[in-house]
């Protein structure tokens, strides 16, 4: 198989490229033309990112709960904490605002100070009824509405911490969504077209600042801002890359047809997408701007190695057909390794990292024969390069930095390796300060209003994340047995005594307040009802809970009256303390619930996420393992060497293993967006190994294989492409750094900075190995029988060769 990609096909593809110019041209056209009918496929996400498979116990749970009570996630609560609220004008606006969000068909209740309902007593109907906590004078009389806020502070303890913070005074209200349109487009529209615009003008009439939050409103908002990262990604990226280009060339030609070449491999990453039916997600979103980091390198080295053919014997069509010739093996091996490197994500069982791996490697590749084709064909039809075009080819300070890394090699082999001890020691000291969060929202647009809202949420009410406890009673109507209520008020006890949860909601909540609506509103009678008052009070409870849609209870108990449900919320700062959390409510709930009789579920959004962040992390390890494993394979396929792939693998692990070290130094978590750093980068800087081990495989040929020779021939052929093509990698995803999202900034930065390691290692540590390690490394199997003889033997020893052995 080695024989179909050697010297002789190389030399078949550059002349079918250049004698089909006009046919090759076409094909890409056709391509470029049906990839981009499949835009019209192109949608964004409307849900989470799910990072755990189907069929995962945890996964199992949670989608039983959803069954039974519906999502979860379609509160959104809007939060004030300025007493001129309690003001005729100021609460006259308010009122008019929800009255305008309730009137809209997504919302299912609102839940509002302007439009209370309290519960009061109706004996002559034995039951309880919603009645009006303000009547319509009490709203623009001043007095009316300060004696309104003191009530609701002192007398309803039910709406605390669901309505109003006694200790800060802060107001919300709850705008419950209609939970059949939380995971469509109508959820993004509402927010962006209804919601957003009623707050706005409540602002500018009455100054006063609004916060809002709650799960539905968080991911519109989340999506909003990756769409609109989209065009700024893109930009950016093509903007500093072709300028770095042009720097290192200065010729617009060469520049404008490298930004043809990745304009059009944007077109077709789009078109991937559409193609598959995948969804933009926070991962996908960065495939397009992907395109242009690494497309632009493959057209560096191409264009450099066709101006160093050229510049050495002044034709131009022998200098395109050596580009091809030359560096075809190495280009293609370099740009598999990178596409291994991101293909390995497939093997994750997630489906956002199978689509996100699955979309890049392809176009990865599809790039590569794309440069292949588009450079020596459009050179073809221009003019050679002129004097001033070749300069950088010996700009000096490119050529004196080159050549002290090459003395460095000849001379200093022992300290490259002391140093690179240093750096391994520090490495392993740093990796061993890492932590992994489990924050759902740590990734999120930290400067944004939306997340400032949240942290505000979190300050004053707890959290917005929500963490559920399902009960199943085994039993219909189970839930409503006194004993059972009683074991659920334990149960809220004990979760009201774990600091980082807020107050529970439960039927336990409305069972209290229907006994103080039983004593005429007597804030001291808000408790459970004794054995005696059960039956009355029960009674009366149940049919205030008949077919109203107002009810706020009514999700949590089933129909059957089997399945109860408590909710809490948890603050996302408490994320690393999950485990822990959950521990604690499992053990009270233990203590409580008898396995024999009941069934406790503890889940939600915060739950979910926290164990998906783990099983991921598990899985982009693999990932990891899988790519340096074929990376290594692709490795000995080239050299027959077991040696040449330990040579390989060493300038790129010592990379990443400096990028974890940083990462335990500066308190970087360790998360999903940070461990796909170590995927990516170990793909894209094992690029310029293998470029530089194909280009010495070749050298060996052409320099009766003299190791010593063979390598100092490759790094002055090779060394200053893997220069240029690395700075424009590092600059290329340092442009992800601009994006307000935590983990996209991290990824970015943390990529840039490993491959800036992986770019000193490879053109340091990497030939000095090779050197040090040079009896054996070339391919023997290629070599006839006498060269195996010479192979043996150092550079001096065969100049000292009889002329018959040579």
């Amino acid at each position: 198989m080695i024989k179909w990609f050697s010297l002789g096909f190389w030399e078949l593809v550059a002349r079918v490229v250049l004698r089909n110019r006009i046919v090759m041209l076409s094909i890409i056209t056709l391509i470029t033309v049906l990839l981009a009918l499949q835009w019209k496929n192109i949608r964004f996400t409307f849900t989470e990112a799910n990072m755990l498979p189907a069929d995962n116990p945890v996964n199992v749970e949670y989608n039983a709960f959803l069954d039974k009570f519906g999502e979860e996630g379609n509160l959104i609560i809007i939060g004030v904490k300025d007493t001129t609220l309690f003001t005729p004008k100021a609460f006259a606006e308010w009122a008019k605002m929800m009255e305008s969000i309730k009137s809209h068909e997504e919302v299912d209740l609102v839940i509002s100070i302007d439009d209370l309902r309290k519960l009061q007593k109706n004996d002559s109907l034995e039951t309880f009824e919603l009645v009006p906590f303000l009547d319509p004078e009490s709203k623009t009389n001043q007095e009316a509405l300060s004696k309104a806020r003191r009530d609701l502070f002192t007398n309803l303890p039910f709406y605390e911490g669901l309505l109003f913070n006694t200790e800060s005074g802060s107001v919300r209200s709850a705008v419950y969504l209609d939970k059949e349109i939380v995971n469509t487009s109508k959820r993004k529209d509402f927010v962006l077209d209804k919601l957003v615009p009623a707050i706005n003008n409540f602002e500018k009439q009455t100054s006063i600042d609004l916060r809002v939050s709650g799960m539905p409103y968080i991911r519109t908002m989340n999506a909003q801002t990756i769409t609109d990262e989209i065009g700024i990604f893109i930009g950016a990226a093509l903007f500093i890359t072709s300028l770095i280009f042009f720097l290192f060339f200065r010729t617009f030609r060469a520049t404008l047809v490298s930004i043809l070449i990745v304009i059009i491999g944007v077109m077709w990453s789009f078109g991937t997408l559409g193609l598959f039916n995948y969804e933009i997600t926070v991962l996908t979103a960065l495939v397009p701007s992907l395109m242009i980091v690494i497309g632009i390198p493959n057209c560096i080295f191409l264009t450099n190695k066709y101006h160093q053919e050229y510049k050495v014997h002044r034709n131009k069509v022998k200098a395109l057909q050596r580009v091809t010739t030359k560096v075809g093996m190495a280009t293609l091996m370099t740009n598999l390794t990178t596409a291994i490197g991101f293909a390995t994500f497939a093997a994750s069982n997630n489906k956002l990292l199978i689509e996100f791996g699955v979309v890049t490697s392809i176009n990865i590749m599809a790039l590569f024969f794309l440069c292949l084709l588009v450079i020596p064909i459009f050179h073809s039809f221009i003019p050679p390069p002129k004097d001033r075009h070749l300069k950088h080819l010996d700009r000096v300070y490119v050529r004196s930095f080159m050549e002290w890394i090459l003395r460095t090699i000849k001379e200093s082999r022992f300290s490259v390796y002391v140093v690179a001890i240093i750096l391994l020691t520090v490495s392993i000291i740093g990796i061993y300060e890492m932590r992994i969060s489990g924050s759902l929202l740590e990734d999120m647009p930290k400067r944004t209003e939306f997340f400032k809202d949240i942290s505000f949420f979190e300050d004053e009410f707890d959290g917005v994340l929500p963490v559920e406890i399902m009960i199943d009673t085994k039993r219909p109507k189970g839930v409503m047995k006194l004993s059972t209520i009683k074991k659920m008020e334990e149960l809220e006890e004990s979760i009201m005594e774990i600091p980082e949860l807020s107050k529970p909601l439960s039927i336990v909540s409305l069972i209290k307040y229907s006994k103080q609506a039983y004593y005429n509103g007597n804030s001291e009678y808000y408790q459970l009802p004794t054995a005696q008052e059960q039956g009355f009070i029960l009674s009366y409870a149940k049919n205030a809970t008949k077919n109203s849609k107002d009810n706020l209870m009514k999700s949590y108990v089933d129909s059957t009256g089997r399945y109860a449900r408590i909710t809490t919320y948890m603050s996302d700062k408490s994320g690393e303390e999950m485990v822990q959390i959950e521990n604690q409510i499992r053990t009270a709930a233990a203590r409580l619930f008898p396995e024999e009789r009941f069934n406790i579920t503890v889940t939600g959004k915060a739950l979910v996420f926290q164990k998906g962040t783990g099983y991921l992390l598990d899985n982009l390890l693999t990932s990891l393992v899988f790519a340096v494993i074929l990376t290594s394979l692709l490795v000995a396929f080239m050299f027959r060497s077991v040696k040449m792939v330990l040579v390989s693998l060493i300038p790129n692990l010592l990379p990443l293993l400096l990028t974890a070290a940083i990462m335990g130094f500066f308190d970087i978590p360790l998360k999903p967006s940070t461990i796909l750093v170590f995927g990516i980068a170990f793909g894209l800087s094992v690029d310029d190994t293998i470029r530089f081990l194909a280009q010495y495989r070749e050298e060996l040929k052409r320099n009766n294989w003299k190791i010593r020779k063979s390598v100092y021939a490759t790094f002055n052929d090779a060394g200053l492409s893997m220069f240029y093509t690395s700075i424009v990698l590092l600059f290329g995803f340092s442009v992800f750094m601009l994006s307000g999202f935590g983990g996209t900034q991290a990824l970015g930065g943390l990529v840039a900075v490993t491959l800036f390691f992986g770019m000193m290692s490879n053109l340091v540590l990497l030939p000095a190995l090779v050197l040090t390690l040079n009896k054996t490394l070339a391919n023997k199997q290629e070599l006839p029988e006498p060269m195996i003889d010479i192979i043996e033997h150092s550079d001096e020893e065969i100049d000292n060769l009889p002329k018959t052995k040579l």
